[in-house]
């Protein structure tokens, strides 16, 4: 499931209008808005990035909008594999566990991690 945050820009004039379609759609949730500043904030889901460009592209066609753009897109399978990513990885690196190694002889290079020693 993915889910994406959208702002939408348009006229103050024309809020009103846009937040009557907005708010009664089933291709996004409304959640915010300024009449003063003529933005609205929406969210769109999707089981894709597909989908969710599609209603993108929908709330863009909507009579006086000037712009509607992502913000931000959560995405639970990419959350997925970064936590696996890091529970498959070891946190520790090796060299610390090394009872021989004296902390004279470390050399340090910017990054432990890559650190061959």
């Amino acid at each position: 499931m993915n889910v994406s945050s959208i702002v939408v820009q348009a006229l103050p004039q024309h809020i009103d209008d846009i937040l009557e379609v907005l708010q009664n759609a089933e291709f996004c949730d409304y959640h915010f808005h300024d009449k003063n500043m003529g933005k609205i904030i929406v969210t769109v889901e999707g089981e894709s990035v597909d989908d969710e460009i599609k209603n993108l592209k929908i709330i863009q066609s909507i009579q006086h909008v000037i712009a509607a753009d992502m913000m931000m897109s959560y995405s639970e399978d990419e959350l997925d594999a970064e936590i696996k990513k890091l529970e498959d990885s070891d946190p520790i690196p090796s060299m610390l566990n090394d009872d021989s190694l004296k902390a004279q002889d470390i050399v340090y290079h910017g990054d432990l991690k890559k650190k061959i020693i």
